[in-house]
């Protein structure tokens, strides 16, 4: 009897939880759903997928909550970053971005990246300043300009700006949840407010939600 009690109970807690969650973010109100999302794996693991740009001042808040947030993520959840390359200013950060992943850097170094583009007043709007900042890094001059012009790099970079145009990206930072649920940044919505909702249908596409 008291099993059946507290069976009942924990149903019944499960179910008003679902609901008020339910009523607090809605579809088309509070994120949106794409018309051609991106292909994704049927394995259990809900992709999330950060769009974002060095030089934009959203990105640089947004930063420390978003790796705080990615940070507590379990097994089911993976999380990735995604440059826009929009123009050609926009492809070379990215393709810094890259890099500094191919080189395997310390993620900091993706923090220090901001910081110098926003505290700084360096743009790294060229290759040479470019390899001036990663230099700092121990990372030699011709090997970053080897990386910047890599044929594996540039695949990534249009790869990504495939999946923007498809995804129809038109500000950052923004986030796609299993390639076709959108939240993004609105007036009056704390970044915290912004991951709440990532956090609501992460649970919705989790298999046994």
């Amino acid at each position: 009897m008291k099993k059946f009690v507290k069976d009942t109970f924990g149903i019944l807690f499960l179910v008003i939880f679902t609901i008020s969650i339910s009523a607090e973010y809605r579809l088309g109100r509070d994120y949106s759903i794409v018309d051609n999302p991106l292909q994704v794996k049927k394995d259990g693991v809900v992709e999330v997928i950060e769009s974002f740009w060095y030089g934009c001042g959203g990105c640089y808040s947004f930063e420390p909550a978003i790796n705080d947030w990615a940070s507590k993520q379990g097994a089911d959840v993976s999380f990735k970053k995604m440059p826009v390359p929009w123009s050609d200013t926009h492809r070379l950060h990215a393709a810094l971005y890259y890099t500094i992943d191919a080189l395997e850097l310390d993620p900091s170094t993706h923090s220090a990246v901001f910081v110098t583009i926003h505290k700084e007043g360096n743009f790294l709007g060229s290759p040479e300043r470019i390899q001036n900042f990663l230099r700092s890094f121990g990372v030699e001059p011709k090997i970053t300009n080897q990386y910047l012009n890599s044929f594996t790099i540039k695949q990534k970079i249009n790869r990504d700006a495939k999946h923007a145009k498809q995804l129809k990206i038109s500000s950052t930072p923004m986030i796609v949840v299993d390639g076709k649920y959108i939240v993004e940044v609105r007036r009056g919505r704390s970044y915290q407010e912004m991951l709440n909702i990532v956090d609501y249908i992460v649970e919705l596409q989790k298999p046994n939600s």
